[in-house]
């Protein structure tokens, strides 16, 4: 109620902000093409955190327009969450790899870094994690009981058939996360381990840095805050590998503080940008 509503305000208006800067034609870079697309999943991923702002209001005034709302939207919402960080997380390899090769391989940069190829692995990221992420959708469904509290008929939400496919969704769920943080993570720790260092051994003591190391510089920040921002919570898909309507308290409780990480995480490029970016102050 306190939180959520200020990291969304600040992050969907920093985010679209991005957007009108990045779609300047003297900003149109590869590196732009990947940190707008970016920008576009971080706007999913806080339109979907608002409408549980919207419920968790609901939820102390109207609590049975809540449980409607809650019954209609959360198994799209668990979709969305999944499907946008995993966006997020592969859109963000894709900014350090292209470092990568911008740093570590310069004459290959000019060939390899192009805003086409930027545009055509961006939309990839985009249809391939959504489509990966359909079983998040199919995992739960709503349905009526009868709540003595109310005395009427409440929306709950219970696990699907496929959701109670044990087999499947054991399977499914290890390469969700896999895709989702563990391989994203890993990569990136790597990658920005190796621009670090290419950087360092570039650096002439005395002498200014080049306006592409100072980008490069930019997007290492960038990186670095997303792994810590998705670090908690690959460790807690990793070990719980649930959804959050069938978690116990005390994990929703963990729950919540990593998940309020990703949100802090879709709402802070734009302060990482304005701080860094000369340019795109």
């Amino acid at each position: 109620l306190i939180l959520y509503p200020i990291i969304c305000v600040v992050g969907l208006t920093g985010n679209v902000l991005t957007l009108i800067v990045l779609s300047q034609r003297k900003m149109l870079t590869s590196t732009n093409v990947f940190l707008g697309a970016l920008a576009v999943a971080d706007i999913i991923k806080l339109i979907n955190d608002c409408l549980y702002v919207i419920v968790n209001v609901l939820m102390r005034t109207l609590p049975i327009a809540a449980n409607r709302m809650m019954g209609f939207m959360y198994p799209f919402s668990h979709y969305i969450f999944n499907q946008s960080v995993c966006v997020a997380s592969w859109l963000t390899v894709s900014v350090a790899i292209e470092r990568y090769v911008a740093v570590c391989h310069a004459t290959r940069a000019k060939v390899v870094c192009t805003i086409n190829r930027a545009r055509i692995i961006s939309v990839s990221v985009f249809l391939t994690m959504s489509l990966v992420t359909i079983p998040s959708y199919l995992r739960y469904t709503r349905c009526l009981t009868f709540d003595p509290n109310f005395n009427q008929t409440m929306y709950s939400i219970t696990l699907s058939s496929l959701g109670n496919n044990q087999s499947f969704m054991t399977g499914y769920t290890w390469i969700q996360n896999l895709l989702r943080c563990i391989i994203p993570l890993f990569v990136l720790l790597v990658l920005n381990a190796c621009i670090i260092h290419a950087l360092r051994k570039q650096r002439v003591p005395g002498k200014k840095m080049s306006a592409r190391n100072r980008i490069t510089l930019m997007l290492i920040v960038v990186i670095v805050v997303f792994i810590i921002c998705i670090f908690p919570d690959a460790i807690m898909s990793t070990f719980f590998r649930f959804g959050y309507v069938d978690e116990n308290n005390l994990i929703k409780g963990i729950r919540e503080i990593t998940d309020t990480l990703l949100s802090i995480n879709s709402a802070v490029n734009f302060i990482i940008y304005c701080v860094c970016s000369k340019g795109f102050r």
